[in-house]
């Protein structure tokens, strides 16, 4: 029976590969923009991304005919804009 021979570094130390909890993952921060009850406002008290920026992540990251309807459903929505929301 051999020995199983690992490398020095195994196993890996578990924050090797896990993004920082300050900072959310791409699908977190598109599960944000797509949450009706989270304004944009909001989306950049928690994570310093701006509306351009997260439409921008959104443009990138989505199919396209996905993102068309995802701007559709946003557009002039007041709760994703606390400004609208408040008149």
């Amino acid at each position: 029976m051999s020995k199983p021979i690992f490398p020095d570094d195994w196993p890996t130390p578990h924050n090797a590969d896990t993004p920082q909890p300050s900072r959310p993952t791409t699908s977190e921060m598109i599960e944000l923009a797509w949450c009706d009850d989270t304004s944009f406002d909001s989306i950049e008290a928690q994570t310093g991304m701006s509306e351009k920026e997260v439409i921008a992540l959104m443009r990138r990251e989505m199919k396209p005919k996905s993102f068309k309807m995802w701007r559709k459903r946003v557009t002039g929505r007041a709760a994703k804009h606390m400004a609208k929301m408040r008149t």
